[in-house]
């Protein structure tokens, strides 16, 4: 487990965040340190359904769900509250990369439903996702179609008695693909149509039709597959959202949560800060410290910089969305951008303090090297990043903000 100081929650006093963000950062990190440290996880899909189930006993899961008006939904809010999701997160990956992935795939999964749900799809999923009894997928990646979302080809016919769909096609880079209990599938509805011609459906995971096709190892492991749907037949009431509104409902709900890889970035950096200072203090050479070593303290300096340069911005760009109540997509992309390119230095530089330790299979900074490199991939490349903050700086709006007095 990560050792703490006085000094780990400083930036809770940052006027981005208010005293229920507070609370919640110091609740939620005492419950990581007695609830996550006897987790097995040599079985990994055992140890993703046993997190779902302590998360979702604790009460973190409601944060990832919109309450609706009357509370009827299970959630801890009547909208997503991006600081919320931020500081679970980052809270989580400092602690174990497993369960920031749960947290995040139960959002990611479900929000699509809080986001466009009719209130009885709200009614029979966001329940069972706050509480741990239903696991949740976001299927809109294909073989053709990963950051060009337009060309998916994955398509959803409509049948002749005007109830019934057939979808047809393949998903892959799907996570919990294989333990999900259902899937929020993005589907053609026209040909050539492009971006303008898909639409999104759930799915529940026992649909004739629905096989796993491959499960995909990758090197920090989660649950991840490829899903085929061959004459898969869904229910129209199945359908979230308007018809061919798909592509403006997938890039909502990446808003929502693609700032949270920032914060969860953070959190992987910060537990790799940790661990090196602990280290630094603590490793004799030259009859001195590794910490009494100026080198070592520019990088700390570096380090420390780093993290708070992201966790500004990622928070920044939280309470832009939270509390002036625009969209942050320029903001949450230099977020994204920023705390997952750093994190990757950061930690790359932690694990070098460690020297041979630190390439060990199994050692803290080994982990973290693994962790933290995907998430400079999904959602949104670090490429793909700079061309959203290029063509939001190119709209007029932004653009504005930086001309000259």
């Amino acid at each position: 487990m990560a050792s703490h100081t006085a000094t780990d929650f400083t930036w809770l006093e940052w006027p981005f965040l208010n005293d229920a963000h507070r609370r919640l950062a110091l609740e939620l990190d005492a419950w990581c340190q007695r609830h996550l440290h006897d987790l097995q996880e040599k079985d990994l899909y055992a140890a993703c359904r046993e997190l779902v189930a302590r998360l979702g006993q604790g009460g973190w899961l409601r944060y990832c769900v919109t309450s609706g008006e009357q509370a009827e939904f299970g959630g801890q809010h009547p909208e997503l509250d991006s600081r919320s999701l931020c500081i679970i997160r980052e809270t989580l990956a400092r602690h174990g990369a497993l369960a920031d992935f749960v947290f995040a795939m139960q959002g990611l999964g479900s929000g699509a439903i809080s986001l466009a749900g009719s209130d009885a799809q709200k009614a029979a999923y966001l329940p069972a996702v706050a509480e741990g009894r239903k696991i949740a997928a976001f299927a809109l990646s294909e073989p053709e179609a990963g950051s060009d979302v337009g060309a998916l080809s994955c398509s959803a016919q409509l049948l002749a008695d005007g109830e019934t769909y057939a979808l047809n096609g393949v998903k892959t880079w799907i996570s919990n693909g294989g333990l999900a209990d259902f899937y929020c599938v993005f589907a053609r509805t026209q040909a050539d149509a492009g971006s303008r011609g898909i639409t999104a459906f759930i799915v529940d995971a026992q649909t004739p039709g629905l096989v796993i096709d491959e499960v995909i190892d990758v090197m920090s492991p989660h649950p991840l597959a490829s899903l085929r749907f061959d004459n898969c037949r869904i229910h129209k009431s199945q359908m979230l959202g308007e018809l061919n509104q798909g592509f403006k409902l997938a890039m909502r709900t990446l808003d929502i949560f693609r700032c949270s890889v920032a914060a969860a970035s953070i959190g992987f950096a910060r537990r790799a800060m940790q661990e090196g200072l602990v280290h630094a203090r603590q490793r004799k050479m030259f009859g001195q410290t590794l910490a009494d070593f100026q080198l070592t303290q520019a990088a700390f300096g570096d380090m420390a910089t780093a993290i708070d340069q992201s966790a500004l911005l990622t928070y920044r760009a939280a309470w832009v969305r939270d509390v002036q109540k625009r969209p942050s997509t320029g903001e949450t992309a230099m977020a994204k951008m920023a705390a997952t390119e750093s994190a990757q230095q950061v930690i790359d530089r932690a694990l070098q303090m460690f020297g041979g330790k630190g390439v060990v299979h199994g050692h803290i900074l080994e982990r973290l090297y693994r962790d933290i490199r995907s998430l400079r991939i999904y959602e949104g490349a670090t490429e793909v990043q700079k061309l959203i903050i290029s063509r939001q700086l190119m709209s007029k709006d932004l653009a504005q903000a930086y001309e000259p007095l």
